[in-house]
């Protein structure tokens, strides 16, 4: 069976498990994760948030996430809700998508988002969005699989977690 080639985003070219929580990336990160990142800190710079980390440690559980998601679940979303990060997904079909083309994506939602009132407009999310911008986010980690059928998933994982009910992201 042919299976397109999983193209995983990670920050360093080595996968460490055991690297420390919280203590920072050691290497620079690859182009893509720059990608993310650049993507991300420019939407929460522009709201007056602090910009986001690389973290290894989320970059290798989401390309252990996407790689399930391709092989067992036919490269359907995946269900995050019991996730102890805060976490972003996007399916696309027929064409390729980059790093920037997904965050871009995700704060397209900034338009339907009312931070006077923390509401989203009537018939619109805005929860990709809020999550991307949430001012307690501090790590980011990605990863994109590529599936037999020309689409991919792609998955972030934000820690600490952001869409807190009753709060506002910033």
């Amino acid at each position: 069976m042919a299976c397109a080639l999983l193209v995983v985003v990670l920050m360093a070219l080595a996968i460490c498990q055991g690297s420390a929580q919280g203590s920072g990336p050691s290497q620079q990160p690859s182009a893509a994760a720059k990608e993310y990142l650049d993507g991300h800190n420019q939407a929460r710079a522009e709201v007056g948030v602090g910009p986001l980390s690389w973290s290894e440690q989320l970059a290798n559980a989401t390309s252990r996430l996407v790689r399930y998601q391709r092989n067992k679940m036919g490269c359907k979303f995946a269900n995050l809700s019991s996730s102890k990060y805060g976490a972003n997904q996007m399916w696309a079909s027929g064409q390729a998508v980059t790093p920037r083309m997904v965050v871009d994506s995700w704060v397209g939602e900034k338009k339907y988002y009312n931070h006077t009132d923390n509401s989203c407009l009537p018939d619109h999310r805005c929860g990709v969005y809020t999550q991307v911008v949430w001012k307690n986010s501090l790590q980011l980690g990605c990863a994109q699989a590529s599936c037999a059928d020309s689409s991919s998933l792609t998955i972030c994982f934000y820690d600490p977690p952001g869409n807190v009910i009753g709060e506002s992201p910033y």
